[in-house]
Order: structure tokens, then sequence, then C-alpha cells
């Protein structure tokens, strides 16, 4: 009979105990990247958002220095004195705001330029309408570069929601032009009824380009916010933008009509100036609501971030928890493991006793061999006498 012999243990090398944990860490690799990578471009877009809010903030501050310098550069061209007083308070906002976060935007350089020339514009004399006109012009430009500036520096400009890129461009860039090019066009149709009727060819093709450098832009204000209602996701948009727009685009098609010239190449300048004033207090009561509405959304986009942030963070965490607590697991049965191999078992057989168990048994014990066939056969002292009668 063959008995089987005992079973040894198959002892886990080290790759079979080494190859989960390495596992899990492959598993930890790529959670870690996803989160860093979702963590890095939330934040990035964060503060883009911060940085336009910047913008929206310093926008804000030039819309009275805007209104308040066309309405002061009217007063000149019509000969008369400028008030000071309206024009002093605003650049004192705007200068207070530039002082605040016009290092962050790089503002500073342009806005002290700037500040200079409309310091200059408060000592000239309103005797000469043509020079007040030229001289209020060079200042515009640099007011409307600054915008621009400003636009650029804060990240508005790249702004990726289709409705806030709209409000901004509207309220940014294209409603300051059309207010200083209605303001021009309305100036320069009062200058052209002072100048000699030699000069009046001139003066119409002069107006002509005015007339298309101011409606151009009103018009895009008007499409640009039809869009930005279209696209918008909020609900509340089209509800206060569509109003004040509405009377923008009111006053700007009054404009376009009476600044057309007459077959006798006539332009009715009382006309031109009352449509140029409705449009530019149109253009007054709307552009607070375009930026209002424009940091509404840049603020939920912020708050979206953040949640967007924290759920990463929070779903990076909860795999990387789980990931350890198997790695402990993990670790735990190797230990377990390693202790049993070091413990003998109870149910190994003892170890054999001192020589062969399996060797015959010695001589003494051996019986005699039986002739075959002994075990049958009945011995005759066996037999009694009455045996045969059976």
């Amino acid at each position: 009979m063959t008995v089987p012999a005992p079973r040894a243990r198959r002892r886990t090398s080290m790759l079979g105990r080494s190859l989960p944990l390495l596992l899990i860490v492959a598993l930890l690799a790529p959670v870690g990247t996803l989160f860093a990578s979702t963590w890095r471009h939330t934040g990035d877009d964060r503060s883009l958002a911060d940085r336009e809010r910047l913008g929206v903030e310093y926008l804000r501050a030039l819309a009275p220095v805007t209104e308040t310098l066309v309405e002061a550069q009217t007063t000149a061209v019509a000969g008369r004195p400028v008030p000071g007083e309206p024009l002093t308070r605003a650049v004192e906002q705007a200068a207070a705001v530039d002082a605040r976060i016009g290092g962050e935007l790089r503002t500073q350089e342009r806005w002290a330029g700037l500040r200079a020339k409309l310091e200059a514009l408060r000592e000239r004399s309103p005797a000469d309408p043509e020079a007040a006109y030229t001289a209020y012009g060079e200042v515009t430009d640099l007011l409307l570069a600054l915008h621009r500036k400003v636009r650029e520096s804060s990240g508005l400009g790249r702004d990726p929601g289709a409705d806030s890129f709209f409000l901004q461009d509207s309220a940014g860039q294209k409603l300051p032009e059309a207010v200083v090019g209605a303001g021009r066009l309305a100036d320069l149709g009062v200058l052209t009824a002072r100048r000699p009727a030699a000069e009046r060819p001139r003066s119409l093709m002069e107006m002509t380009g005015l007339r298309v450098a101011a409606l151009a832009p009103a018009t895009e204000v008007v499409d640009n916010l039809r869009s930005a209602v279209d696209n918008s996701e909020s609900t509340d948009l089209g509800a206060n933008v569509l109003t004040p727009l509405d009377a923008y685009q009111r006053s700007v098609e009054a404009m376009a009509l009476y600044s057309t010239p007459s077959a006798s190449g006539t332009v009715d300048q009382g006309q031109l100036a009352a449509t140029a004033l409705n449009s530019r207090n149109a253009a007054r009561q709307l552009q607070p609501v375009i930026l209002g509405e424009l940091d509404t959304l840049l603020t939920e986009r912020i708050d979206g971030l953040a949640r967007d942030r924290w759920l990463a963070a929070g779903a990076a965490g909860m795999a990387a928890l789980v990931l350890i607590w198997l790695a402990v697991l993990l670790i735990a049965a190797d230990r377990r493991t390693r202790r049993r191999a070091a413990t003998p078992d109870a149910t190994t057989p003892a170890a054999a006793p001192t020589g062969d168990p399996w060797q015959p048994p010695a001589a003494t014990d051996l019986r005699p061999l039986q002739p075959v066939g002994a075990a049958h056969e009945p011995v005759a002292e066996q037999w009694g006498p009455f045996d045969a009668a059976r």
C-alpha cells in the first residue's frame, strides 16, 4: 500500500505579493493626474473670470467719463462754456478705480496719458469751435483706445461664453464707439452749417464717413445683444436687456434717418442733434444693464467652477481612500500568510521513529509455512468412533 507524502506549502513569490500593490499604484497615478489636470484647468478658468470682473468694473468707471466727455465736446463746439464739475467728478472716480486695479490690468500708463489730456481740455477757451472739435476728437480716440486695452488685459475679448462674449463686445467696444460717433456726427453737423459754402462738399463727405462710423457699431450693439439673449441659458437676460435695447434701437433708427443728406445736400441740424442726444441718453440707460448682466454671468461661472473643483476633489479623495483601503487589506493578508508559513501546522504528521517502519519483522516472529491444503484436510487423530456413521 502506498502512503501519500505530506503536501508541501507553496510559497508566494515576491512578484506575486507585490503585483496587487503595483496595480493599486498604477490606478492611483491616473486618478491623481486627472484630478491635477481638472484642478489646474478650473483654476485657470476661475482666474480668467475673476480678471474679467475687474475689466467690467473698469468699464463701469469709464462709462461716465465717455458720456461727460461727449457732452463737453457738444457744448464746446456750440461755443458755450463747458462746466467742469461733471467731467472732474467722472475723472476722479475713474482715477480711483485705476489706482486700485489698474496695475493688474496694465492700464495705468494709458490712463495717465488720457487724464493729462482731460486736464488740458478744461483749460481751453471755447472761442474756437473747430479747434475744440479737433482737440476733443483726439481725447476721445485715447478714451476708446483705453476701452480696448481694458478688454484685452482683462481677457474680456477672449471670453469663452457665447452670451457673455456678445455682452462684453457691446459694452466694452461697440457702444462706446457708437456714443462717440453719434456725438461727433451731431457736432460736425453744427460745424458744417457754419462753414463757407465752398467747403460744403468736403463737409458732406466727412459727415458720410462719420455716419457710417456712428451707425455701424450701433447696429452691431443691437445684433450682439439679440444674439446674447438667443444664446443664453439665463431667463433674466432677455427681460432685463430687451426693453432698453428697443429704446436704443429706435433712437439709432431716427438718427440714421435724420443724418441722411437731402436731395440738396443738406441735413436738418436740429433734428440730427436731437436724435443724437436721444441716442446718447438711451445708451446711458443700456450700458449699465449690459455690464450688470455680464457681471452676473461671470459670477455664476465662478460659482460653477468652484463647485466643479470641490466635486473633483471629493471624487479623487474617495477613489484614493478606496485604493488605500484595498492596499491595507492586501498588506494585512500578506502578513497573515507569512505568519502561517512560519508556524508549524498541527495537521502535519509526526516525524517517523528511528529505523525504517516498513522493514519486515524479525525472524523470531516468523511462522513456518503450512503445506498447501493443510488447512482444509482433516487430521486423522481428530476422527471419533462414530464419525463414519455421519
